[in-house]
């Protein structure tokens, strides 16, 4: 009753605290903030610039740019915390932009994490929300707050099937009445899809480029299946021999086959879960198919790939890039109701 009353004077939020991305969900305005998981500082302090304001996009700005005595540091790696201080103090600047300087009390949240994480990484995530002020912190499994988010009929008797490939990791998870029945979290993503451009260009046309250069290159030709006529574009970064600018022309062909590798280990992750099913749950598959959420499902052809790896109907989730932070949501719009499957600031942990 308490909890509920000191609600009014705080802005309650979900967040999808994301190794690329960011989002905040309020209750009855949806996506609120949407900004890279990205914090600048200054070296050897560990203290952000600005007064604390150098996070998200100005963050982001820096990445790659920074002159010797400022870092751009992405906190998250993987799904998961790499510098506690910093997912802190990005946490916390999030947090206070949502919930207003003026409020009395903090709020509570509800955040996504990757299912595979262990108890110590679970822990590290509710003492960083509680540092940055939160009053009360919930953790609820990534798979099952983008299921949500998808508008997918969790909580009937009957299987939903969910592929959230974020930046650091690919959740798979096979769910019914309210609950997760076979998943399978791989920490291979949108990440690891730059990474291999990167890893192609320096190879194949010696040539080093930047993360923000192939995220670019991904979105504009990338794809997992051929779609669509070939396409080209001129990539700019610096050559490895002798260190100088440099730019090439690379097709969408070359960078079909430089991310075959990550979207291979994500179709094989999706055919391990239906593989742990049970047998009345796949059957229930044939009909529902699979749901794509995640910046990954943006991906040309992905869906393409998976129809043809599994034989199953695979859609892509409206606005899939939001669908973990509205499910996160929606979980806290009925916290009674979900509070027997959402892992809490507890003795448990």
């Amino acid at each position: 009753m308490l909890d509920s009353l000191l609600s009014w004077f705080s802005v309650d939020m979900g967040i999808d605290l994301g190794t690329c991305n960011t989002l905040v969900c309020v209750r009855g305005e949806g996506i609120v903030l949407n900004e890279p998981s990205v914090v600048a500082v200054r070296k050897g302090t560990n203290k952000v610039l600005d007064n604390g304001e150098a996070v998200g996009w100005r963050a982001k700005e820096m990445l790659g740019k920074t002159p010797g005595s400022i870092s751009a540091i992405r906190p998250l790696k993987d799904g998961v915390i790499s510098d506690f201080e910093m997912t802190g103090a990005m946490l916390s600047y999030f947090i206070r932009k949502v919930n207003g300087r003026g409020r009395l009390f903090g709020p509570r949240v509800v955040i996504a994490v990757p299912s595979g994480i262990t108890a110590v990484e679970k822990r590290a995530v509710l003492d960083s929300a509680e540092q940055a002020g939160a009053r009360r912190v919930f953790l609820v499994e990534e798979p099952m707050a983008a299921g949500i988010g998808a508008g997918l009929p969790i909580i009937e008797p009957t299987a939903s099937m969910i592929v959230d490939i974020g930046g650091g990791t690919t959740e798979v998870a096979i769910m019914s009445l309210g609950d997760i029945a076979s998943c399978e979290s791989v920490r291979v993503a949108g990440d690891d899809l730059d990474e291999s451009i990167i890893n192609y260009m320096k190879r194949r046309h010696g040539m080093a480029i930047g993360e923000q250069t192939a995220e670019r290159v991904k979105i504009e030709i990338g794809s997992a299946a051929p779609v669509g006529p070939p396409t080209t574009m001129e990539v700019r970064g610096r050559g490895v021999v002798d260190g100088l600018p440099k730019k090439v022309t690379v097709t969408s062909d070359e960078i079909r086959d430089a991310l075959a590798e990550p979207v291979e280990s994500i179709a094989e992750a999706v055919r391990r879960t239906l593989e742990q099913a049970e047998p009345e749950l796949a059957a229930d598959l044939v009909e529902n198919g699979i749901t794509l959420a995640g910046g990954g499902a943006l991906l040309r052809g992905l869906d393409i790939v998976l129809q043809t790896k599994t034989g199953l109907d695979v859609k892509i989730a409206d606005d899939p890039l939001t669908c973990v932070a509205r499910g996160t949501a929606i979980y806290l719009e009925s916290l009674e109701q979900w509070k027997s499957t959402l892992e809490s600031d507890s003795d448990e942990i």
